[in-house]
């Protein structure tokens, strides 16, 4: 990847892990955090309990997958050549789609994780359009994902159905939304990172030990996507703290209406795709095709994941996707319900 230059007029200095700024609002959270749940009284003030419970779990459930995409993105973008990633280019353009959704089957990482190498992706020079395919696929795809469906079905006649409709219905509704994306440039789907813009040009004859440029991208995407996703955090447990728990009850019998709002509740439920599995099976009310569309729409687009999008991505980008998404993955579940009798 080449080096990013900083104008004359601008101060140069070395590209770095964390900036004084970025950790003191990190510390400063934590700190309200711990000090408004003591003042509270948590067991007298229920729903401050439920909010600080759900909240916590998200961020513990997400967070180390985020490192894991640190990671991989880190790798990807220090250690795997730009030939490998023009090999799928080279493919025609029918095939770059599909091909890079099944990549995913090679990245054992949640949603969160996902968003940091597809961005890596791109900036490597993959088709903008084959690495929002990528990123919307991995999630459900990959081998972690499909052993916990299996897992949480497991003993249920829908078992087959469920596994292979996950990662069946989530790879041609990745496929389906990546094409809609079509030809939309590298500078039309990222949003620029001022950790990058701060990268300190090499000096002539002396390379970067490799080792360290590893640490700092993967130093640098963590906090980049970490950040959003305490955002994402936050307003996901505002939602289930005041969503009531007899909305799904009366809606399940409807065949239409239940796949749109398990679509819904995947938006404000979805944890990540290798718990999801366990969330959507505690739906026996609903009939598989609706908990499909829970297992194929949450690990795309929800709460969380909206905010990781508008810090990394172009306004429109959150829209395109909820919209494509959500109809690719509404016709697909209704055809299997028509299927299932």
């Amino acid at each position: 990847m080449a080096d990013v230059l900083v104008p004359e007029t601008a101060p140069r200095e070395p590209l770095r892990i964390a900036t004084p700024r970025t950790a003191l609002a990190i510390v400063l959270l934590l700190a309200l955090a711990a000090v408004g749940l003591r003042l509270s009284n948590p067991q007298r003030v229920a729903w401050i309990q439920t909010f600080f419970v759900i909240f916590g779990s998200l961020v513990i459930q997400a967070l180390p997958f985020v490192l894991i995409g640190a990671f991989a993105a880190a790798v990807i973008e220090v250690f795997v050549p730009v030939g490998a990633l023009e090999r799928l280019a080279e493919l025609p353009r029918p095939l770059q789609l599909p091909a890079a959704g099944l990549a995913g089957i090679a990245f054992p990482i949640c949603e969160c994780g996902s968003v940091p190498v597809a961005r890596r992706l791109v900036r490597k020079g993959l088709l903008p359009s084959a690495a929002v395919t990528f990123m919307l696929a991995a999630p459900i795809v990959n081998p972690v994902v499909i052993a916990s469906t299996f897992v949480a079905y497991r003993g249920r006649t829908s078992l087959w159905t469920m596994v292979i409709g996950r990662f069946t219905l989530g790879l041609l509704v990745a496929i389906a939304v990546g094409w809609v994306m079509g030809h939309v440039s590298q500078e039309e789907l990222l949003k620029p990172d001022p950790e990058e813009a701060r990268a300190h040009p090499r000096e002539p004859g002396r390379p970067e030990p490799r080792w360290r440029q590893f640490f700092l991208h993967m130093g640098n995407d963590f906090l980049f996507m970490g950040r959003f996703l305490v955002l994402g955090a936050t307003l996901a447990a505002v939602v289930q703290t005041f969503l009531p728990a007899t909305i799904t009850a009366k809606v399940a019998g409807l065949p239409i209406l239940s796949i749109i709002v398990m679509i819904g509740l995947a938006f404000v439920l979805s944890l990540c795709s290798e718990s999801d599995a366990f969330i959507a099976a505690s739906f026996v009310q609903f009939a598989p095709s609706a908990q499909l569309a829970f297992l194929v729409f949450g690990p795309m687009v929800d709460f969380k994941l909206g905010a990781l999008y508008a810090g990394t991505f172009r306004r429109g980008f959150l829209r395109t996707v909820i919209v494509a998404a959500a109809a690719c993955t509404l016709v697909g579940t209704l055809w299997i319900q028509v299927i299932w009798g």
